[in-house]
């Protein structure tokens, strides 16, 4: 057999290599682990959202047989999204596979997925940095391209929505920070109006994190807590305070900060169909109109023998649907 021909098996088109990028084992990122985003797959490129805001008023007494309350309608706003297209590509020549086995012993198909499997794994490893970049963008309101600047959509000027922001002041001792946390609650749940919700998240960024941990109020709330352990300990994986878990965001990929410094940003855990990530099909004719998966991956043949392409993507749009619960939280000194 020749080696290029491993190439034609089954093991190499586009439904076994998209399988196998999605089975492979990747990198941890938190918001992947917490599961916020529910994946949902569209046969389109375009995400078409409804927003409409329910609206609920006081109701005035009437005499009998006076005209009634009329109910008033919320307000109905749609958009389209164009869903990003994050291509990626790699290519297998023949130096990678040269002399990868003896003539005429072992496994040839083994030994050429080892290597396809190597570069998928790299090339997904950049996928979900880049899926989890623009989730985090989703839970400020504002989705950011690779360079952590230009704004593929801000959800809040679409759709007519003012973002909270709470000032911590930090800096000063005398700042009641209990007192913060619950401005950030009660927005929230005015926001949040009936549903539930679990709890309420912040990522921090690092300054942020150690001007709240070093706080006068946070340090003498946990100071005889657990033998003084709060003190003691890094909890820069999160401990909770006044209901809200606080947790050290660690998303940096070159020189973008996933979260800004002297950032602080706030959201609801456990609220059904508050995130989703909708996934289209992939940019090639047998995903055309078909559901779209979270990652695809597939390989062409060059026509002169010189190497086989290997062409991976994510057609991610994450969004939370009610972006009023996004609050953002800084500190001015």
């Amino acid at each position: 057999m020749e080696i290029i021909d491993v190439f034609n098996q089954s093991a190499f088109n586009a439904v076994s290599m998209t399988t196998a990028i999605n089975i492979i084992p990747h990198q941890p990122r938190r918001i992947g682990q917490m599961k916020l985003f529910v994946p949902a797959g569209i046969p389109t490129t375009t995400a078409s959202i409804d927003f409409k805001n329910g609206v609920l008023t006081l109701l005035s007494t009437k005499a009998r047989g006076e005209a009634a309350n009329q109910m008033p309608r919320g307000g109905r706003n749609a958009r389209s999204f164009p869903v990003p297209h994050i291509p990626v590509d790699d290519v297998v020549q023949p130096d990678d596979i040269q002399n990868i086995r003896a003539f005429g012993s072992g496994s040839v198909l083994e030994a050429v997925a080892s290597v396809v499997n190597e570069r998928l794994t790299s090339m997904r490893d950049s996928l979900e940095a880049t899926i989890e970049h623009l989730r985090v963008g989703a839970l400020k309101g504002a989705i950011l391209d690779y360079d952590g600047t230009t704004v593929l959509f801000d959800v809040f000027t679409e759709f007519g929505v003012t973002q909270k922001v709470v000032d911590f002041i930090l800096g000063t001792g005398t700042t009641k920070v209990k007192t913060k946390c619950l401005e950030v609650k009660r927005h929230v749940e005015s926001v949040l109006g009936s549903a539930t919700y679990d709890h309420v998240h912040c990522f921090c960024s690092e300054s942020f994190f150690d001007k709240l941990i070093s706080h006068d109020e946070v340090k003498a709330a946990y100071d005889r807590h657990q033998s003084g352990s709060f003190l003691r300990d890094d909890n820069r994986n999160g401990f909770k305070y006044a209901g809200i878990v606080f947790e050290e965001y660690r998303g940096k990929v070159g020189n973008v900060d996933f979260i800004a410094d002297g950032d602080a940003r706030f959201f609801p855990v456990g609220v059904q169909s508050l995130y989703k990530q909708w996934n289209a099909p992939g940019n090639f004719m047998q995903a055309a109109n078909t559901i779209g998966k979270p990652l695809y991956a597939r390989q062409i043949v060059r026509p002169d023998g010189s190497g086989v392409d290997l062409k991976t993507e994510a057609n991610p749009l994450p969004m939370c649907t009610r972006p009023g619960v996004l609050v953002r939280g800084h500190t001015s000194n």
